[in-house]
């Protein structure tokens, strides 16, 4: 991988000094399988880029011509892979150790605009009202039509107490909504508990950044003291969790799970395939877990659900999840060029399921607002599968044959009492208020009575 960038940048930056490919990359063009044809579409790119600069309608800079050309390698492959600038190689650092400058959203890049993954929990733009699915079309006015994903974040993100007006369309809205959001440093409370009632613990993990596993560590310590003895199960809330790091989340599943594979991945090349099992050590000692998940559910949310699942650690209840079954790797690129974020391999569930483009199906079906069937299927919420070049799901073990999940072990009695969406008058979701959220309602009662059940593993 490595080799493969510095070759990459030292191509890059023969054409920006504004050098004809030289032998040395026709070396490379030869050996790449002998083809020539590398060579003449190399050649090719040189000769766009001279012509770009010496005649373009104003004068441009080669560092912006060579970084979107590469952007537009990039962005091209799949919805994932992107060129990181040196800054915005900076910001992601920064984000992914649990603090970061902006409004606090996730998103991603749809029919030209930019959409809403999820608002962080506790920051300006979940203050604001700003909704997973939301499209934002303006920033300050402008549209962001033709802005690069990472051009909308750039943005988007800014100094502390400096405000910023959306332009927002919301499906189910008639017009569009602005917003003005106040800009603020952005420290992600990544894992959020309370007991229900006095029994189930309550965690909700809303990002996987280098301080999850830590916390939710924490949270389970302090749910046990509080409850006196008393726990009798606990709901993980992955709902509108886009995901993270790969190695938190794998630490997230080997915390429920005593042993077995945790999640696999593989890459372009058989031996570059990688795999994670668990060490000894539940921190729940055994009680029953259900995991909360939706279509917001995304990448290392769903390796977590997927792994629990498989393993029939955890009841998973809720929506279809995202579908994002693809690994990115970041590569640094020297000379304070920035690094790529390349898509490197697909990862699996331990009984080999690829999620790419399918997402994890929960063990029990249950809305978080009730909807008429045939509007659902008319009106799907946007997932992987519908991204532009999004991956498909290859390699699938399920797929060829391989043995299934084994039945989940709930009677019927139990399975059958869960409602599968609100009731009529029930009221719309706040979030501020657990009494309006009914998949939580959900899972707290089925926690309660798996809970009962005389087979259920003892507690160590």
């Amino acid at each position: 991988m490595k080799l493969r960038v510095g070759t990459t940048a030292a191509v890059a930056a023969a054409f920006a000094a504004g050098i004809i490919i030289g032998p040395q990359v026709a070396a490379w063009a030869q050996a790449d399988g002998g083809r020539a044809e590398t060579y003449r579409l190399l050649q090719l790119f040189g000769d766009v880029f001279a012509r770009v600069r010496a005649e373009y309608v104003e004068p441009v800079q080669d560092r912006d011509l060579v970084e979107n050309a590469v952007n537009g390698m990039l962005t091209g492959l799949d919805p994932h892979s992107a060129y990181l600038n040196p800054r915005n190689f900076r910001d992601m650092q920064v984000q992914t150790r649990g603090e970061f400058g902006g409004l606090g959203i996730e998103v991603t890049q749809e029919n030209g605009y930019i959409r809403v993954i999820s608002p962080i929990d506790e920051t300006p733009a979940a203050r604001a009202g700003v909704k997973p699915g939301d499209f934002i079309t303006h920033l300050n006015g402008t549209s962001t039509q033709g802005l690069t994903l990472q051009e909308a974040v750039e943005q988007m993100r800014g100094e502390r107490g400096t405000a910023i007006r959306l332009t927002i369309r919301r499906e189910g809205e008639a017009r569009p909504v602005e917003v003005s959001i106040t800009r603020d440093v952005i420290r992600p409370q990544v894992v959020r508990y309370r007991l229900e009632g006095n029994d189930v613990a309550y965690i909700r993990v809303t990002s996987f950044n280098e301080q999850t596993d830590t916390n939710l560590r924490r949270a389970m310590t302090a749910l046990r003291q509080q409850a006196g003895g008393n726990l009798k199960g606990v709901v993980l809330d992955l709902r509108n969790n886009p995901g993270g790091l790969l190695d938190q989340a794998v630490q997230v599943a080997d915390d429920f799970l005593d042993q077995g594979e945790i999640v696999s991945t593989r890459a372009r090349r058989p031996e570059d395939a990688q795999r994670w099992n668990a060490r000894s050590g539940d921190i729940a000692n055994g009680l029953p877990i259900v995991v909360l998940v939706n279509g917001g559910s995304a990448s290392a949310s769903e390796i977590v659900a997927g792994a629990l699942q498989d393993h029939r650690r955890a009841v998973v209840l809720g929506t279809r999840s995202f579908g994002k079954g693809s690994v990115q790797t970041v590569m640094p690129l020297g000379g304070n060029n920035g690094a790529i974020r390349l898509t490197t391999a697909r990862y699996y569930t331990p009984s080999g399921r690829s999620i790419q483009s399918t997402g994890i199906e929960p063990d029990i079906e249950v809305r978080a607002a009730r909807q008429d069937p045939q509007t659902a299927s008319a009106n799907p919420r946007d997932r992987e599968a519908d991204l532009r070049r999004a991956l498909r799901a290859e390699g699938s073990e399920t797929q060829n044959g391989a043995t299934p999940l084994p039945p989940l072990n709930l009677p019927a009695a139990i399975t059958e009492r869960v409602q599968r969406q609100p009731p009529e008058g029930f009221p719309a979701l706040d979030p501020t208020k657990p009494e309006t959220d009914f998949q939580l309602q959900q899972a707290t009662s089925l926690v309660r009575a798996m809970a009962a059940q005389p087979q259920r593993r003892a507690q160590r």
